[in-house]
């Protein structure tokens, strides 16, 4: 679910559209919205799983100050979604424990 009319923002209309890839699948998401929204959006809830228990985790400061919302971000781990804008081909992914970089890196 989106906030499509804000008393502050505007109704959104003149964002951008851009394709982003999460755990494989294709999703629309709007250019520069943090990627947390853009998955939260798409009904996505779980961003990574804990190293010590393996225990789900989604946001939950959304600024930036913990770490529950961090993904893999085109291979690297670690990546804060809350605060990190959507851009156009971004590859997302769930992340496993303390994450792994890509091999490309």
């Amino acid at each position: 679910m989106r906030i499509v009319n804000h008393p502050i923002l505007g109704d959104g209309t003149d964002s951008q559209w851009v394709t982003i890839n999460v755990d494989g699948k294709t999703l629309q998401a709007k250019k520069g919205e943090p990627i947390a929204a853009a998955l939260l959006a798409a009904g996505i809830r779980k961003f990574r799983i804990t190293a010590k228990e393996g225990n789900p985790r989604g946001i939950f400061c959304g600024i930036g100050r913990c770490t529950d919302c961090i993904m893999t971000v085109n291979g690297q781990p670690n990546i804060r979604t809350c605060i990190t804008l959507v851009e156009e081909g971004m590859i997302i992914e769930n992340q496993q424990g303390l994450g792994k970089w890509s091999d490309s890196k």
